[in-house]
């Protein structure tokens, strides 16, 4: 029973994590289904978001980010958060880390509130985006903490036996 509601915790937890609402699960399935040659509408979105973070941080860090094709960065980001997803469920911690790479490389390129003013209605649209992946992204630090703290012999105990008089 517990691992019933574990595993039914993290399935919400997982098709929570990009975006809170079975629309957002929708709408990379429909991402997924247009990709085509070019990426799709993924890709088409994605471009100038990309644009814009690898122009802020060539200015903040003087680094300039390598030349990628948004397709195989859409792709790259189906299958980290795909393969993720279906690990994560069945309590592997390398799926936290898969989605955990996800979280770290999309969030700051698709809710990039730090190129808005604060008064400007972008800025009140992304920014509880952001904070909500970076709270996602504490609560994947800190399953993969409380994994990695339990010792694998204690995960893996063998169940009492009955006596039989």
């Amino acid at each position: 029973m517990i691992l019933l509601i574990d595993g039914l915790i993290k399935f919400m937890f997982v098709t929570n994590e990009s975006g809170n609402n079975i629309a957002s699960q929708f709408k990379s399935y429909c991402w997924l289904n247009e990709f085509g040659t070019d990426g799709g509408p993924a890709a088409k979105s994605l471009r100038p978001k990309l644009n814009v973070f690898s122009n802020h941080m060539s200015t903040r860090t003087g680094f300039k980010l390598p030349e990628v094709e948004i397709k195989h960065l859409v792709a790259a980001a189906i299958a980290l958060k795909g393969i993720g997803s279906l690990l994560f469920i069945f309590d592997s911690s390398l799926g936290a880390y898969l989605l955990l790479l996800h979280q770290l490389i999309a969030t700051p390129i698709l809710y990039d509130f730090y190129n808005y003013d604060v008064e400007k209605k972008e800025f009140a649209q992304l920014f509880p985006k952001f904070t909500q992946n970076l709270a996602l992204f504490g609560a994947l630090l800190f399953y993969i903490g409380m994994k990695n703290s339990i010792p694998r012999r204690l995960r893996k105990r063998p169940a009492p036996k009955t006596k039989t008089t």
